[in-house]
């Protein structure tokens, strides 16, 4: 069976995705922001020497940890506003199921890097009677958000990849838009390839930005020396750090 690749639903479709992408990373760009500063607080509370707020943390990260992130959506669509009586729209819903997500595992990469800091500076900061509020703002959250960068970023690509999940709730995203033009054509190679490549083109360099910071952060660490190799080669996913 010869199947002709029909690049006029290709140069039709490309404009209404073009739209959809434009919903996608608004959805992005907001579940983003707004995860970054309730991770905080979460992760501080996963720390807390008072058992409940430690365990009511715990207990959030590891509930959007372990279950899908579409059930989680579907929640928030359909069950809450059973039980609150209030109408939530999608979009709406799923910007809180998204930053839901989002926030328990950016939580544990703040945790993981309020832990790295070293113990002589928060004594430093004790010592110039700096409240814990100050600590963490000066002292504590820079350092952390510095040092977990890559991970961050890497949360970022997998939260834009996974908003793919909110056409289910007939949110007009990128994918909600691939699947009325695929309904609509019954050319789905076409479709989803373009899709594809859309994603493809906006993770791509987010990705390799990823790995070149996360290249240069270890090569840093390691005293290496990198000035005979090109911005491109260091961007290169699977080269190895030069060290001394």
């Amino acid at each position: 069976m010869n199947y002709e690749f029909d690049w006029t639903i290709v140069a039709d479709a490309f404009p209404l995705m073009l739209e959809g992408l434009v919903v996608t990373l608004e959805l992005t760009v907001v579940t983003i922001a707004i995860s970054m500063v309730l991770a905080v607080p979460v992760a501080v509370a996963r720390m807390s020497e008072i058992e409940l707020v430690r365990w009511g943390a715990q207990a959030y990260i590891e509930v959007f940890r372990c279950t899908p992130m579409l059930v989680q959506l579907f929640w928030i669509f359909y069950a809450l506003p059973a039980l609150t009586g209030l109408t939530i729209s999608g979009f709406t819903s799923a910007i809180i199921a998204l930053s839901a997500n989002l926030t328990a595992f950016m939580a544990e990469a703040y945790r993981s890097g309020f832990q790295a800091v070293p113990v002589e500076q928060v004594e430093a900061g004790k010592m110039l009677r700096l409240t814990r509020l100050q600590q963490l703002r000066y002292i504590i959250v820079p350092q952390a958000i510095r040092q977990q960068t890559p991970v961050i970023l890497s949360l970022n690509i997998s939260i834009f990849k996974d908003s793919a999940l909110v056409s289910t709730i007939a949110v007009a995203d990128l994918m909600f838009v691939a699947n009325t033009i695929s309904s609509e054509t019954y050319r789905s190679l076409e479709v989803f390839t373009l899709a594809a490549v859309i994603y493809f083109a906006v993770a791509f360099p987010v990705s390799l930005a990823t790995s070149n910071l996360e290249r240069r952060m270890q090569q840093n660490s390691a005293r290496g020396a990198t000035g005979s190799q090109s911005f491109l080669s260091r961007m290169i996913p699977g080269r190895r750090v030069a060290t001394a």
